[in-house]
């Protein structure tokens, strides 16, 4: 048998279409198995529909192919044998156009070789029988998403109940008609919910496959399945790092059943994640000590570190969503994320330095304290608009590390001259901000149209505005140096 590379849609019973009184259809031999199913239909009058065959198929056909001395030789032998190889799982036989009855032989072959073989009556076309299974696939489609759907809203509100870890084992237990067990990072069964169901061993043994061993050089699968006598058995590795694992043993596995335990996996991995390390509560007593006015460098240590990174994250396509925002985050090594219409502020400890991330765009400040949050969240922020301007997937902010001229004048002087540079340009900073862009880009007006986010004669006039309120050049490239080293200490 070769693989079959059936579609992501639910199978159709054979009897389902059997069951249809419009098409008329009746098996005539084979064996009558309630659980046979088909993928799809095919059309083909080929003698030999091996190359054409994908693997469980409804083939069709009336017959064409069939030669006059068939029925004395092993023609439909080989035919059917051809069939079962490739993975088709039922014949449907046409009486009309070439034959008025289906021949005896055809019957003796299917019967030999376990394959179902249905008589299509004359008033009923290929494309009805086609049209019927997509129809039973739609229909189970709608049954599996209704079912997926329900049970998703069940697990949530179970999440939310005095005994969250047992009530969401409860539920899924409940959902897939078996039994499901959370492991502890040790493989103890701390809490299970449902019947007993066959197996316990085999799944304690697959909870061991999918735990994480702790050895860098070897990484463990997030999740396994396996079958036992009388029960299909699965586990989930919960994504808190911990060890702990999710383990469910049910008698049959329905369509849908790996979606419902993947919600009750994450679901578990919040729960379990938030008990196990201290983060989450420290993250909600860092903001209630803001909230009640704390100062920033007091709750820094709930935050786990002293300096910090802030990245600023625009994605390339589409705005940003939660779920999006959450994988960034994750990617970033950081699970403190301010979701915003265009933009995605991250705040990451800077032992960890960002990399570019695909998709996304990055602008990364300077890493600062607590104090110096507000200055860098502006140098994440200026950084982004350049990256959007040059198309860097990642810039940052900072010096090159190399001693410059500004660290020849006192920063006081510096600050102080730069007040008196730009005092005419005071009290309007998109004028400020634009000449700011302008210069980091070289003058480029496309550039640094990008980057504001605004039309090119927009720069230019902003940049006329700012000639006209300096009284300068800003063709000369003095003038330049001296109004940029300006904005460096504005």
């Amino acid at each position: 048998m070769p693989d079959l590379a059936v579609p992501p849609t639910p199978p159709v019973p054979l009897a389902a279409l059997l069951a249809r009184e419009d098409l008329g259809l009746r098996q005539i031999a084979g064996p009558a198995d309630a659980d046979t199913v088909i993928h799809w239909a095919h059309t083909s009058e080929m003698h030999d529909p091996y190359p054409y065959l994908l693997g469980g198929e409804l083939l069709l056909t009336a017959g064409v192919h069939i030669p006059e001395a068939a029925g004395s030789g092993t023609y439909f032998a080989d035919y059917v044998s051809r069939i079962v190889a490739a993975g088709g799982v039922a014949l449907g036989f046409g009486l009309a156009p070439v034959h008025d009855t289906v021949p005896r032989a055809l019957v003796a072959a299917c019967d030999h070789y376990d394959l179902p073989l249905v008589e299509v009556p004359p008033r009923t076309t290929f494309s009805a029988v086609a049209r019927a299974v997509w129809q039973l696939m739609a229909q189970a489609r709608l049954a599996e998403l209704r079912r997926v759907t329900e049970a998703q809203q069940s697990l949530t509100a179970a999440a939310s109940r005095p005994d969250p870890v047992t009530s969401v084992l409860r539920q899924l237990a409940q959902r897939v008609g078996g039994r499901a067990v959370l492991f502890g990072p040790d493989g103890t069964e701390i809490a299970a919910a449902g019947r007993d169901a066959a197996g316990a061993e085999a799944l304690a043994g697959l909870a061991r496959v999918v735990r994480p061993t702790g050895t860098p050089t070897s990484a463990s699968p997030t999740s396994a399945t396996d079958t036992v006598p009388g029960a299909h058995l699965a586990a989930y590795a919960l994504g808190t790092g911990q060890g702990f694992v999710l383990g469910v043993a049910a008698p049959r596995r329905d369509q849908g059943d790996h979606t419902i335990a993947s919600v009750a996996a994450v679901l578990l991995s919040l729960l379990t994640g938030e008990h196990q390390s201290r983060t989450g509560a420290d993250r909600s007593s860092a903001l209630v000590r803001l909230l009640l006015g704390a100062p920033p460098e007091e709750v820094a240590a709930l935050l786990g570190g002293d300096r910090w990174t802030v990245v600023h994250a625009r994605p390339d396509a589409n705005a940003p969503d939660p779920v999006a925002a959450s994988a960034l985050g994750a990617a970033l090594g950081s699970a403190l994320i301010d979701l915003g219409p265009d933009v995605v502020r991250v705040l990451v400890p800077a032992d960890r330095a960002p990399a570019p991330q695909p998709g996304w765009t990055l602008g990364v400040s300077a890493a600062a304290g607590p104090r110096d949050w507000p200055a860098a969240d502006t140098q994440a922020a200026r950084a982004l608009a350049r990256a959007r301007a040059t198309r860097a997937p990642l810039v940052r902010h900072g010096p090159s590390g190399r001693p410059g001229l500004a660290g020849l004048v006192p920063h006081e002087e510096a600050e102080a001259h730069a007040r008196t540079l730009l005092a005419p340009l005071a009290g309007n900073p998109a004028l400020t901000e634009t000449l700011r862009t302008w210069l980091s880009l070289h003058g480029s007006w496309d550039r640094t149209a990008v980057a504001l986010a605004v039309h090119r004669n927009t720069v230019r006039q902003r940049i006329a505005r700012c000639a006209a309120l300096l009284d300068t050049d800003l063709d000369d490239p003095d003038v330049r140096m001296e109004l940029w080293f300006g904005l460096r200490h504005l």
